[in-house]
């Protein structure tokens, strides 16, 4: 069974547990302020596993197996990390992604009891990240049915988070979306340099000009 499959279902449980149990739901969220005044640090990796409706669930749990299982493979191929330590990166890749992308709002909220965030979008945006590191202009289907170039659906999505997370007041936290994507390129990058100049051969020559 794949690393992939594992934590899709494993997030699908506790988040089904926790849309019938609102306390479990609450003592599992990411809360900056319970973190800080109650030394709650492990809310920083089991939010990534709770969800705040059916429809978040399924489009981060879908998103992160279509690509998931691409990067997993990618990582356990001889010629990047092989199948032992690619599975500890992979692993390593995704929870971290998690913590990373509570980071930010963890500084900004700490002393806001009011704040709280659920999801995987974290580590879903990291995974899409080392994606398009790996092919940057292979298309990325909206709804299955757009196809849009990986890398100008990157540069969107950084933009359209930075501009969310400054002007939006839906209670979603768009700052995890950016800083576990910014996160996943970097880590991939880190684990083998060669992926950069490996990316941008492949940026340019992908250019129409």
């Amino acid at each position: 069974m794949s690393i992939t499959l594992i934590i899709t279902i494993i997030t699908c449980l506790v988040s089904y547990q926790c849309f019938n149990n609102r306390a479990l739901f609450t003592k599992l969220q990411h809360s900056p302020y319970a973190e800080v005044r109650n030394n709650e640090y492990y809310r920083m990796i089991s939010s990534g596993f709770v969800h705040g409706s059916w429809m978040h669930l399924g489009i981060n749990m879908f998103v992160f197996y279509q690509f998931g299982g691409i990067i997993e493979r990618y990582f356990v191929s001889e010629s990047l990390f092989g199948e032992m330590w690619g599975r500890i990166n992979f692993v390593a890749l995704y929870f971290l992604a998690i913590i990373v992308g509570d980071i930010p709002t963890f500084i900004k909220h700490k002393n806001n009891h009011l704040f709280a965030s659920v999801g995987a979008s974290g580590a879903v945006s990291a995974i899409m990240f080392v994606y398009i590191l790996f092919d940057p202009w292979e298309k990325i289907y909206l709804y299955g049915i757009i196809g849009i170039p990986g890398i100008l659906a990157a540069f969107a999505y950084v933009g359209y988070s930075t501009y969310a997370s400054k002007n939006s007041n839906d209670n979603i936290d768009h700052l995890a979306h950016l800083w576990g994507a910014i996160f996943g390129f970097v880590f991939a990058i880190m684990l083998k340099p060669a992926l950069l100049p490996r990316f941008m051969d492949m940026f340019t020559q992908g250019l129409p000009f």
